[in-house]
């Protein structure tokens, strides 16, 4: 029961406030969005899921809210998990915020690395951070990687409850993430003297 009610809370949270990451491009030119569109929407229909996921994808790429009701038709009626999943990814793509809980659960199962691929090309991390407290630990752990390749700098604070996690594989991947994206902004790591779980080389002591 309880599990059940983290769900629902995690996927109201997400309605109210996953609107604001969704970016619509609707600025593109309609008249080609529109033949790309109708030949990928063909593809869905194919009996090779391989095909039907490839369709779910461009679907997502081009991110036309009008294919919303055409989408969730073929989810609903989809056996194959890989197609399911890339269809959950184009319905948060075009604005069902919801969908995006199905795509992290994902991340704890044989889809982990398609789950992944697709939460990298998020146009910010600040989606991501709602689960982190929400998730079992080897998802948070697939979590903190995905965010080790997509975190900006206000991602480091985000990170530090989970660097002194009782979890040693949590803080190990969090550590790793932090510093990652510390790599990668080239910023110096900071605060590390206030770990109590430091892993790896390179972490110095504070100076008084």
């Amino acid at each position: 029961m309880d599990s059940l009610k983290k769900t629902l809370c995690l996927i109201l949270l997400l309605i109210v406030s996953g609107a604001a990451s969704v970016r619509a491009q609707s600025g593109e030119d309609e008249e080609t969005v529109g033949n790309d569109n109708a030949a990928t929407q063909k593809q869905l229909t194919s009996r090779d899921p391989l095909e039907r996921q490839r369709a779910a994808e461009e679907l997502a790429r081009l991110a036309t809210t009008n294919n919303r009701k055409l989408l969730e038709g073929y989810r609903l009626q989809e056996k194959n998990q890989r197609v399911k999943l890339a269809l959950d990814w184009a319905l948060y793509r075009i604005g069902k915020t919801e969908a995006l809980f199905a795509v992290v659960q994902a991340l704890d199962s044989s889809r982990t690395a398609q789950a992944s691929r697709y939460l990298k090309t998020l146009e910010t991390p600040e989606p991501l951070y709602l689960f982190l407290e929400r998730m079992n630990g080897n998802t948070q752990i697939k979590l903190l990687e995905v965010l080790a390749k997509t975190g900006d700098a206000s991602t480091l604070e985000r990170l530090k409850p989970y660097s002194e996690s009782f979890d040693p594989k949590v803080a190990e991947a969090a550590q790793l993430a932090a510093r990652e994206i510390e790599q990668r902004l080239g910023e110096t790591p900071a605060n590390t003297s206030t770990r109590p779980r430091q892993v790896g080389n390179g972490e110095s002591s504070p100076q008084r």
